[in-house]
């Protein structure tokens, strides 16, 4: 009688080990993240790339990524001008999404040459026309963020152009009327609008520029930059940038058209 007592304890005691193992393993490995050298990277992303739960598309894949290289992403939101600025001089580690070309300007960057993401640059507008080119926007009065290169350049000298530290002021600028056509980002602003009722707000059709987008790292952590990029192809290849894409990007916004 004893040794069948003994018989049936077994398993509720061999889950109960497995139990405090997995515990015990998941702390040991929250001990080791805590560990890692930490990098502190300027985002001027929104919903639903980056979060403040630090669950979007980008918190998790650029996270990933910098874990299996052997740190630990911090992400601070400043004016993406001003997180430039930073991220040149070494105040910030770098910068989580910028176009490709800036090391021209910002010679103390270096680039990661895997992308992170194709940023889709458009336009919204409360009225008009649904679609937009470069041409038929010099003659509207717009908007866009000082430090966003592409609009910059695209747009320079352009008069009636006013630019704003940030989305919130972007959008904010469209609403009241004192411009015509906020310049942003596609997904970022369709997860915007819905998340704010912004009524009436639409996206121009089709994108003005899609560009691939990548993570810069100030020249003090060039050695990290070929670990980081190697990382990001095997999340690609492994199939959970696609995943996690589809789970955080495509099932959350809704994509006029879709």
């Amino acid at each position: 009688m004893k040794y069948l007592l003994h018989a049936v304890d077994f398993p509720s005691k061999t889950l109960r080990m497995l139990w405090l193992a997995g515990i015990l393993l998941a702390a040991a490995a929250d001990v080791r993240a805590a560990e890692l050298p930490v990098l502190v990277l300027n985002d001027a992303n929104e919903p639903p790339f980056t979060t403040a739960d630090g669950q979007g598309f980008l918190d998790l894949v650029a996270g990933e990524a910098f874990r299996r290289a052997g740190v630990r992403l911090q992400l601070v939101r400043l004016p993406a001008e001003r997180g430039l600025v930073n991220a040149n001089s070494g105040l910030e580690d770098g910068d989580l999404t910028r176009i490709a070309g800036l090391e021209a300007s910002y010679p103390n960057l270096v680039r990661v040459p895997e992308k992170l993401i194709d940023w889709e640059f458009s336009a919204f507008s409360r009225q008009g026309p649904r679609q937009a080119s470069w041409d038929s926007l010099r003659t509207r009065s717009m908007g866009h963020i000082r430090g966003w290169k592409i609009y910059e350049h695209k747009l320079a000298a352009t008069p009636a152009e006013i630019t704003a530290e940030d989305a919130n002021q972007l959008f904010r600028l469209l609403q009241q009327g004192r411009i015509e056509i906020a310049l942003f980002e596609r997904w970022q602003g369709l997860a915007r609008i819905e998340r704010e009722q912004l009524a009436g707000v639409q996206v121009l059709e089709p994108p003005l520029a899609r560009r691939e987008m990548y993570i810069y790292l100030h020249k003090r952590h060039a050695a990290l930059v070929p670990k980081i990029a190697r990382a990001l192809r095997d999340i690609k290849a492994e199939g959970l940038y696609g995943r996690l894409y589809r789970e955080k990007v495509l099932s959350v916004v809704r994509a006029p058209g879709r």
